[in-house]
């Protein structure tokens, strides 16, 4: 989709817009949303960050997905001034320094620190918003000394977007999400985040992720269906993830597998043919409990189009490379 084609959709007599679910857990899916809780998630993101009219607005996202198309509806609402570049890996190449306002994913992030002068441009950025994926702990770490006000967002489609943001540089840095006003979390009988923003959702939404709520505020552990029941043994698989982050470079994503005498066990998938040294870093860096039984190589790591693992996939793919094993 281009920009004149949404802003069209936009601007049509119609009360919704149709958007698509990320693809994370599953295919994405069609959605219909209102005009006017677009607009109301709009406002609320600007007067969180102190946004006024006239500021510049970076559009360096596909238009296909919410985060987006939500960065147009901010800029339409809120008179901001919008800057339109082709959604690639590495926007800091091609956008403006000095930008007031901009929404990156964490692969667009990475491929910006990589270079002195992306690296620059990104810390000109004035408030940028980081989501559509996990932030690594190596990543937090880099941005913590940027003097740029730089946030991890929370949400998903259904939330037209964020709700919470937590801050990744300067000293307010933290591992905790902060909600809108208008908006109240709390926690189900799974542990999972229940989210109540009747301005953007119609309805109280139940949430796959497992979280921890403290003064209002919440993180997230993982998501429910993430979780690798080995042993009598929870194991959740974004924490494995981030610990195998903290020692190595190598992509991979965790997923799991049927088994007999288990029940589940864990499985890791890497495009990598370096099986030897992922193995050596599994059995240092990990309990032994969370260490993969089974490391598969693929030509290709499943992630959807806005850089997530794709988890339904990697599981097909799993079960498709091991189906003979019991």
């Amino acid at each position: 989709m281009t920009l004149s084609d949404f802003i069209s959709e936009w601007n049509n007599s119609s009360d919704t817009v149709l958007v698509h679910t990320s693809g994370s857990t599953g295919a994405p899916k069609p959605m219909w949303v209102e005009k006017r809780r677009m607009e109301a998630s709009a406002r609320i993101t600007c007067d969180f960050l102190g946004l006024k009219p006239g500021n510049t607005a970076l559009l360096c996202l596909p238009l296909d997905y919410i985060a987006g198309k939500m960065m147009v509806v901010r800029a339409l609402t809120c008179n901001l001034r919008l800057i339109s570049i082709e959604p690639t890996g590495h926007p800091c190449l091609t956008m403006p320094d000095n930008i007031d306002f901009a929404a990156m994913t964490p692969m667009q992030v990475h491929n910006s620190l990589q270079t002195p002068e992306e690296r620059r441009k990104l810390a000109s950025i004035r408030h940028l918003i980081i989501g559509g994926g996990a932030i690594s702990d190596n990543m937090a770490a880099q941005l913590r000394d940027f003097d740029n006000n730089i946030w991890s967002t929370y949400g998903m489609t259904e939330t037209l977007s964020h709700i919470a943001l937590r801050r990744i540089s300067g000293s307010g840095a933290t591992d905790w999400y902060t909600p809108f006003s208008s908006v109240q979390v709390s926690l189900n009988g799974d542990g999972c985040l229940v989210i109540d923003a009747p301005n953007v959702c119609a309805n109280t939404l139940v949430t796959n992720d497992i979280a921890e709520i403290v003064d209002g505020r919440f993180r997230i552990l993982g998501r429910r269906d993430n979780v690798i029941c080995s042993g009598g043994i929870k194991i959740q698989i974004e924490e494995v993830e981030r610990e195998l982050a903290k020692h190595t470079d190598i992509p991979l994503i965790i997923t799991k597998f049927p088994d007999e005498r288990l029940g589940e066990t864990v499985v890791l998938l890497t495009e990598s043919s370096d099986i030897d040294e992922l193995r050596r870093i599994c059995n240092t860096a990990l309990p032994r409990y969370w260490q993969p039984r089974h490391y598969l190589i693929v030509s290709k790591l499943p992630t959807t189009a806005t850089g997530k693992p794709a988890r339904a996939e990697a599981q097909r793919l799993c079960e498709e490379m091991l189906k003979d094993v019991l």
